[in-house]
């Protein structure tokens, strides 16, 4: 059973994201907050496997609430609600150690998918999500884009032809057990691919290298390409 943590300061996002959450039978809500200080005592009080975050929050935010569990319960992943418009919180987050990003009015599916993925060890970066973080990383202009993207290959081109295709399902956020069977390893091989291309890009988390991997273009195969 997955145990998830809500913070929101809206009562019927709150209301509605435990709707969805509850609709899959792995997944159970177990505490839920107003505010980032309030969520951060919960989680050490429940222990969630995931906690989901609204951004914004009176108080103590989310931004400052998930540095607070990624020290203090790193056991427990942190997804991200955004709006549009909150991109520099967005990288702030992404820095602070949020695994998971999420906007608030996508597809309820993508909601529980983004919990699945975080509750297993992967990072979840929402298509559109991970397409607005590019753009405003780039949002210098074209030129600005074209650097970000040659600068993306290059850091990508270090990487053995393993470890990109490793990159490419991180970027689809998948778990290293799912890699592994995509790509029928064992999952400890997974795992030090991916120590090893954290150390090669020069990022901290999953969800910063599969940042990269959008930026260089490096896409898992479609789904029927799989198997």
């Amino acid at each position: 059973m997955i145990r998830v943590l809500i913070a929101d300061d809206e009562p019927m996002i709150r209301a509605g994201i435990r709707a969805v959450l509850t609709t899959d039978p792995d997944i159970t809500v177990v505490a839920e907050a107003g505010d980032g200080h309030q969520a951060v005592e919960l989680v050490h009080r429940h222990r969630p496997r995931v906690a989901v975050l609204d951004i914004r929050m009176p108080g103590t935010g989310g931004i400052e609430a998930a540095r607070e569990i990624h020290r203090t319960a790193p056991a427990t992943g942190v997804i991200m609600l955004t709006t549009f418009g909150e991109d520099d919180y967005i990288l702030q987050a992404l820095s602070g150690g949020a695994t998971g990003f999420l906007i608030k009015s996508g597809e309820p599916a993508e909601l529980i998918a983004g919990v699945r993925a975080v509750a297993d060890g992967a990072a979840y970066l929402s298509p559109k999500v991970a397409a607005r973080v590019v753009a405003h990383l780039a949002s210098g202009g074209a030129g600005a884009l074209a650097d970000r993207r040659t600068a993306a290959r290059e850091r990508v081109g270090a990487l053995t032809a393993r470890e990109r295709e490793v990159l490419a399902h991180l970027g689809g956020g998948l778990s290293n057990g799912q890699i592994a069977r995509r790509l029928h390893v064992v999952e400890g091989t997974v795992k030090a691919h991916v120590s090893s291309i954290l150390a090669r890009l020069g990022v901290e988390n999953r969800a910063a290298a599969a940042v990269v991997a959008h930026e260089a273009g490096i896409l898992p195969p479609p789904a029927s390409e799989q198997r």
